[in-house]
């Protein structure tokens, strides 16, 4: 009886998960318990870690921390979502409960520095901090910190209580001259336990590492594999590496393997213990440096948002992990509509090889997200993506990085946004949509302003203008669906340097700032 009755009740919680309401009877004809549907709580703890900037002399880098304003000051009284209570983590381990919210706090601290196979390294030691942690203390107003120099350690932090949900870094490093120069932006990750990477190289001229970070007390392990044109790239020292508690291990990625150099190598990076943040750090000799986010987990759609609208070159990257090929329709989404760029309307991507092609004079003055989907929309194959775009010509280049991402299913934020030089890009895929977009307060002073855009289904529309009243230093735009289709979106930021156009991309990632937490009240009366 005691057995029968418990899967009922599970059951009946796992309808209700789907339905959003269920009901059941005990096997003697008495009422079972309700089952209510989840409800979406407040995370009540969100971790980060970011990689080592630079390691040139002359890099300058700033680290804007933010917190959104939720529904409220309180989620114990109404806040993310309307909703009450604090569940649940984002990217980081924690505790709380419902009842007594964990204070409110928002912090990054150093990683020790660990020695790896190409890796660069500070001889297992913790290097100096920033200046002025970027330490959040209310939602709404971003906190900025410089540290300048090749000692900038990698940081890893966590948020709590009303803090927590959205909690967004930006790190932003200019590099204005050498071999790593380039403006090099990335939004700190969540730790993890797999990631892909499309558009990485091993090629002589580039310097790919890639970057991982430990923000829990006890030590990961991690693998390393390299996929290339014609599949697995032979590989040493890529299986294993240990990742010491609160610590970062760069490796570079030219020393795993002995085989030919590639333009477009695929990494993929799991964990067989722990988490790890991860990203890559690249620098072309010609081209200039920027990160290489992740790809957004294997979908048979990928959107690829945000192209500068003066881009001279842009590579697409295209893997597929799984066992069949894929052929793909590409697709660029302009102001005016959907459009096929010439000569390059379908790309075929073998089973387990890197596929790449290049597009000249893509977007032709006009911002635009390219989109790959499947051919046949009978046979969907999960793809991973990624573009290297390049702007201005001759020694005036510099390159930056576009993975494909999800589209924003609550809300999403970027930060480290400049008067000049913002360019945010909105994409609707399939149908129309209306967009919440607000612009914070600035990290020294302003007032927030928020616009409701709608943005035509098939086409990508592109601000510039929305910028905090009276502005001081630099902002967060945070964008939240309203009703329609699904959007997604992606912050260009131009700072220029003399004749260089320096420029870097970054998509926007929803923020997990809520979890879903059951709601079943179980009666244990029934199970006698």
């Amino acid at each position: 009886m005691k057995r029968t009755t418990l899967s009922l009740i599970a059951g009946a919680t796992a309808l209700a998960a789907v339905t959003g309401f269920a009901s059941l009877t005990t096997p003697d004809g008495s009422a079972a318990p309700q089952v209510k549907a989840p409800t979406r709580l407040p995370v009540e703890r969100a971790g980060l870690a970011c990689p080592v900037p630079s390691t040139s002399e002359v890099a300058e880098t700033l680290y804007t921390s933010y917190t959104p304003p939720s529904g409220g000051t309180d989620p114990a009284k109404g806040g993310t979502g309307g909703t009450g209570g604090t569940a649940g983590t984002a990217g980081a381990g924690g505790s709380g409960t419902a009842d007594k919210p964990a204070a409110a706090t928002a912090q990054l601290r150093p990683a020790t520095s660990a020695t790896t196979s190409g890796g660069a390294t500070k001889g297992g030691k913790k290097a100096k901090a920033p200046k002025a942690p970027a330490t959040v203390t209310a939602p709404g107003k971003p906190v900025t910190a410089e540290a300048n120099g090749p000692a900038a350690p990698a940081l890893t932090g966590a948020a709590t209580g009303t803090l927590a949900p959205g909690w967004t870094v930006q790190q932003t490093t200019v590099v204005p001259a050498g071999g790593a120069r380039g403006l090099l932006g990335l939004s700190c990750g969540a730790p993890d336990t797999d990631f892909w990477f499309p558009a990485a190289s091993t090629a002589k001229e580039r310097q790919d590492y890639v970057h991982l970070t430990n923000p829990d007390d006890t030590a990961a392990v991690a693998d390393i594999e390299l996929y290339g044109p014609e599949g697995v790239l032979k590989s040493q020292f890529t299986e294993g590496i240990p990742v010491p508690a609160r610590s970062t291990v760069p490796v570079l990625l030219s020393t795993l393997t002995g085989e030919a150099a590639q333009q477009s190598v695929t990494v993929h990076v799991t964990t067989r213990s722990g988490r790890v943040g991860a990203a890559i750090g690249s620098a072309d000799e010609k081209l200039g440096s920027d990160w290489l986010a992740a790809s957004a987990d294997p979908a048979s759609t990928a959107v690829l948002p945000g192209i500068p609208a003066d881009a001279t070159s842009v590579r697409l990257v295209a893997f597929v992990p799984g066992e069949d090929d894929a052929d793909l329709k590409v697709q660029l989404v302009t102001r005016n509509g959907t459009i096929v760029p010439a000569g390059a309307g379908s790309l075929h991507v073998k089973s387990g090889m890197t596929a790449s092609v290049e597009l000249p004079d893509l977007t032709r003055g006009e911002a635009g997200s390219l989109v790959l989907s499947p051919s046949d929309p009978k046979k969907p194959t999960p793809v991973v993506a990624a573009l290297r775009v390049v702007r201005g010509k001759g020694e005036n280049t510099e390159v930056a990085f576009v993975p494909a991402t999800g589209a924003i299913s609550a809300r999403a934020t970027i930060a480290d946004n400049r008067a000049k030089g913002t360019t945010l890009a909105l994409t609707a895929v399939g149908a129309d949509a209306q967009v919440k977009v607000t612009a914070s307060a600035g990290s020294g002073g302003g007032t927030p302003v928020s616009r409701t855009v709608t943005v035509k289904g098939g086409t990508t529309t592109a601000l510039t203008d929305l910028v905090p009243q009276g502005l001081k230093g630099s902002y967060a735009l945070t964008v939240e669906p309203v009703s329609g289709g699904k959007v997604y979106a992606a912050r260009t930021l131009a700072v220029p340097l003399d004749d260089t156009p320096m420029f870097t991309v970054q998509t926007f990632v929803d923020d997990r700032g809520t979890v879903e937490v059951p709601s079943a009240r179980q009666d244990l009366g029934v199970l006698d």
